[in-house]
């Protein structure tokens, strides 16, 4: 007999969730930028991911945190909406919560080096370790590790694709909204 699991999408990815990562709840659906799904656990989004995915041991329901989130995304992405107010809880090292902190300070529609960040985080040689926490960055657009650029204004790696993060700084630059 096939598991339920095993008759889902071929387009979803299964995930095993962690007891420090536990989600109560999560969503997927399209917008502009593709398939997204949000994670909740209690009140706080932790998780974004691109392409849609299922969690076996979650509700696959639509919280109000994640209604919220969605419509706050849905903003952002028309560029009527430039920084985000809903609960976050994220888990991770000491140095990776820092530089996640300092990732969130980046102003909508401004850029950091990743040397800018790890000095904000107070390690101004940890500039690989700051590309790995964005690599692990577990909501991102939210905390926007987009905004993050090589030394030299470059783009690098981004966990939706070098032109996702083209596309979400283009929404940032061109925003009807006012400059923070």
């Amino acid at each position: 007999m096939t598991s339920p699991t095993a008759l889902m999408s071929a387009k979803r990815e299964f995930v095993k969730i962690s007891d420090e990562n536990k989600i109560s709840h999560y969503f997927s659906r399209k917008t502009i930028i593709g398939d997204i799904t949000i994670c909740a656990r209690e009140n706080a989004v932790i998780g974004l991911h691109f392409g849609g995915r299922y969690f076996s041991e979650a509700e696959n329901a639509e919280s109000e945190i994640i209604r919220k989130a969605f419509a706050q995304l849905d903003e952002y992405l028309e560029g009527s909406r430039r920084d985000f107010d809903i609960k976050l809880a994220y888990d991770g090292s000491n140095f990776r919560v820092s530089v996640w902190d300092q990732l969130r300070r980046i102003p909508c529609g401004e850029t950091k080096s990743y040397k800018e960040i790890a000095c904000g985080a107070g390690n101004p040689r940890s500039c690989r370790a700051v590309g790995k926490a964005c690599g692990k960055n577990p909501i991102p657009v939210f905390i926007p590790c987009h905004r993050v650029v090589g030394a030299d204004g470059n783009l690098t790696g981004y966990a939706g694709g070098i032109n996702l993060k083209k596309k979400l700084l283009k929404i940032e630059k061109t925003t009807a909204i006012s400059p923070c």
